[in-house]
């Protein structure tokens, strides 16, 4: 089939590119160009910016997809655009969403996505803003619009990403726990999770593709192995032979020490992230995350140790403050033992 991504150079989308070639589909990328993948001249490139609406429609109006899949619509207007573009010139639209769309706590436990409903509250911007790119594709699905299928994504890591822990802070992690170095845990480490890898998540968009039983349906994908946080540190602990230290404050606390960081804390991570993936492996046979958390972690080691990653020093800097704070008052309190 002849896709159309939208995007196609992140974390999740260069995975679902390859996977794409793989499968045999022909295969056309619309971003920016500041990026280019290890395959860029098996796949058509069109150069354009998005969120320029004009220039947008310029760039593809005389062309047809089977399928376009858009990683790269954040709320209501972007989705808006992508419909408005594509309408008449696709024969199905994928857009990236994110779990973050549910509203909490959940209704449901593993979640069901039929038994929850959308995020409501606009101080987290993120969640709020692809809860009401939702809201529109929903109210138009079945109204003479192209068929949408929704993907929606829990934390995800990939080769590429600055998102893997805590403080995002990616290879700060290996180095700290190699210089014995404090690592900071939010809450008590202990909400349950299930950590997805990005070559998982691709299978569920390149299974949607030209797949009916996909067509104006929403799904989440995700591993569901049962881990709890702590374990992502104590994973990476096993896989370099040194055991972490952990230490852990409350969400609340760390959302005044960095707002903005640490928001996503309060909001998402302080509740359980363990998906009933049932209906993508009912409308997707053979759909199944089964990367383990020891070969992902794996997969992120050897990038880092290739590419020569670097530490954010900012983030270092902030772990370091707020780690020697919680070391000082665990300090006070032991005096109340005595």
């Amino acid at each position: 089939m002849n896709v159309l991504i939208l995007g196609g150079t992140g974390v999740i989308s260069r995975e679902i590119v390859a996977q794409l070639l793989s499968a045999g589909h022909e295969v056309v990328v619309f971003n920016r160009g500041t990026r280019k993948l290890p395959f860029s001249s098996d796949v058509e490139w069109i150069i354009g910016d998005k969120s320029d609406n004009q220039s947008f429609n310029e760039a593809v109006k005389k062309r047809t997809f089977d399928v376009v899949i858009d990683m790269i619509s954040f709320n209501e207007a972007d989705a808006r655009s992508t419909v408005s573009t594509f309408n008449e010139r696709a024969g199905q639209l994928i857009m990236c969403s994110s779990v973050a769309a549910y509203k909490r706590p959940y209704k449901s436990a593993p979640i069901k996505e039929d038994a929850e409903e959308l995020f409501d509250n606009p101080e987290f911007a993120y969640a709020f803003q692809k809860a009401e790119m939702e809201r529109y594709l929903q109210r138009n699905i079945g109204k003479g619009q192209l068929p949408v299928t929704i993907i929606r994504p829990s934390l995800t890591y990939g080769i590429g990403g600055s998102n893997l822990g805590v403080l995002r802070q990616n290879y700060n992690i290996v180095q700290r726990i190699r210089n014995n170095k404090p690592l900071l845990m939010f809450g008590d480490g202990t909400t349950p999770w299930g950590f997805t890898f990005a070559p998982d998540l691709a299978k569920a968009f390149v299974g949607a593709v030209g797949n009916k039983r996909t067509y104006n349906q929403a799904y989440h994908a995700t591993n569901e192995d049962v881990h709890i946080w702590n374990n992502l540190y104590e994973e990476f602990g096993n896989i370099i032979g040194i055991e972490p230290q952990i230490v852990h404050i409350s969400s609340e606390l760390l959302v005044k020490a960095n707002p903005s960081l640490f928001a996503h804390l309060v909001f998402e991570k302080s509740y359980s992230g363990l998906f009933d993936n049932s209906k993508i492996k009912r409308d997707i046979p053979g759909f199944e995350a089964s990367i383990s958390l020891n070969e992902g972690l794996r997969m992120m080691l050897n990038w880092y140790e290739s590419e020569g990653s670097i530490v954010d020093p900012e983030k270092e800097q902030l772990e370091n403050r707020l780690t020697d704070i919680y070391m000082e008052w665990s300090k006070q309190m032991e005096q109340f033992e005595a």
